[in-house]
């Protein structure tokens, strides 16, 4: 029989050791756990929608997945009417549209879940078609007030504090803001969202790129410079919102965006982030068509070639195309797999706090096995997990298969324990080993695995 070759699909290709699955997991703990914190509540909804939904708010059909079978006949609805999603904002406007009468507004909702986007895949730049995205909303009904805009900073911040993954910034900016700006600058409307592409290309390319890039939009060469120059330069946050103020006379819209910004700014301080950690931002330019107020994007301080690593902002409509109520929200989107990529690839991540199972009970030829079950039973009915060695091996072996595993104890109980009635307890990160009586065990080892990190191996 020919053997087929094991290989991976480009693009579909994240698949990892089981350590590293448990860095995954514990960031998906993380994210989970702080989106809890802030009241948001879980949501999954299918992999596949009808292609009709997924192309309802502009999506690209060349980047979405239709569904087919090898062997599909012409009835089957999901091959011919769906699709995989894209992305989880779309799932999220068709779940609320349907479900509007019975979900209590403002809905706060996270969402953990793959997402799967026909883009050309460049491992190196953590971009995949198959993908984990962690994303929260605020959805509101007719109204949704700027306390919402001014909570998700804190959401990030509580997030990437905890992920300890460094120093981090998070960059607000408003639309309405660039919106005046470009107005300021004699940007005619229609040529608004070329020059704004144009500006989102300032932290990838270089200088002159950008400016010939405006210059080709009809920018005269001193006011694209001068354009550049107020986007691009990094400034503090009280010193922007002067820029802007000094700006912003007879300019109604850039008015709005600057007083929207001096509130967002206030009530974030309010909720606790640090100035360190925020600030807003000119260079922060996306979603052309359809943020409408605050914009967020977050990167590393120390690792800026990482990029974006949260982004998200205000819309004032998320499911026009589905229902006739106006349903305004704000939210973010982290893109774990994409996040996971560069941390891995930049050595940021920590080994994970503890594995699945925390305790392994080595067994000897020729002893009792009910007295090996008994005790992984009792250890497992204390909240302690435990793996017990079933394969014939010798102790030297099964030790080694606990530190490559990543075991905290090992527990030895062969001729010579059995006859004292104790059984040796051995902390795999000190390397070092103790008897305790049979009877004692459970909270020996409880005592051993509530030890400060310290004392286990690096």
């Amino acid at each position: 029989m020919s053997k087929v070759k094991p290989a991976l699909l480009r693009g579909f290709d994240q698949e990892y050791l089981p350590q590293e699955q448990l860095q995954f997991n514990e960031l998906v703990d993380v994210i989970r756990r702080n989106f809890e914190r802030y009241g948001f509540l879980p949501l999954e909804t299918p992999s596949a929608e009808r292609k009709e939904v997924l192309t309802s708010k502009g999506g690209v059909e060349k980047e979405i997945y239709a569904l087919s079978r090898l062997a599909a006949d012409s009835e089957d609805e999901a091959a011919t009417s769906g699709a995989l999603r894209f992305d989880l904002t779309v799932p999220l406007a068709r779940y609320v549209a349907m479900r509007e009468r019975d979900l209590a507004f403002p809905f706060r909702r996270y969402q953990i879940q793959r997402v799967w986007r026909g883009e050309s895949p460049q491992a190196r730049k953590g971009r995949f078609r198959e993908f984990y995205q962690c994303d929260i909303d605020i959805i509101g009904r007719e109204k949704l007030g700027y306390l919402a805009e001014a909570e998700i900073p804190s959401v990030i911040h509580s997030v990437f504090e905890e992920m300890g993954i460094g120093r981090f910034r998070i960059r607000i900016n408003n639309r309405k803001v660039l919106k005046g700006l470009l107005a300021h600058f004699g940007v005619p409307e229609q040529g608004a969202a070329a020059v704004l592409r144009a500006l989102d290309k300032i932290e990838k390319e270089a200088e002159t790129k950008v400016l010939g890039d405006l210059e080709r939009e009809g920018m005269p060469r001193a006011g694209a410079r001068e354009l550049y120059g107020t986007v691009a330069r990094k400034r503090e946050t009280d010193e922007t919102l002067k820029l802007l103020a000094s700006l912003a006379g007879g300019n109604a819209v850039l008015g709005q965006g600057l007083e929207e910004s001096r509130r967002i700014v206030a009530a974030i301080r309010q909720f606790g982030v640090p100035d360190s950690a925020f600030g807003m931002d000119l260079g922060v330019v996306r979603g052309l068509d359809y943020y409408t107020g605050t914009i967020y994007e977050t990167t590393l301080v120390d690792h800026p070639e990482l990029g974006s690593i949260c982004s998200g902002g205000r819309y004032d409509d998320l499911a026009s195309y589905f229902t006739d109520t106006r349903l305004p929200g704000v939210g973010i989107s982290i893109g774990l797999t994409r996040l996971f990529s560069r941390l891995r690839e930049a050595g940021l991540l920590r080994k994970p706090a503890r594995t699945p199972a925390e305790v392994l009970i080595t067994t000897m030829e020729g002893q009792d096995l009910v007295g090996y079950l008994n005790m992984a039973r009792r250890l497992r009915e204390a909240g302690i997990n435990t793996e017990v060695y079933l394969e014939e091996a010798r102790l030297k072996h099964q030790l080694a298969y606990a530190e490559k595993k990543g075991f905290r104890v090992a527990l030895i109980a062969g001729e010579s324990e059995a006859a004292k009635g104790v059984v040796q307890v051995k902390n795999l990160a000190a390397r070092s080993a103790a008897d305790c009586p049979a009877g004692e065990l459970v909270a020996a080892v409880r005592t051993l695995l509530q030890q400060s990190p310290e004392l286990r191996k690096s």
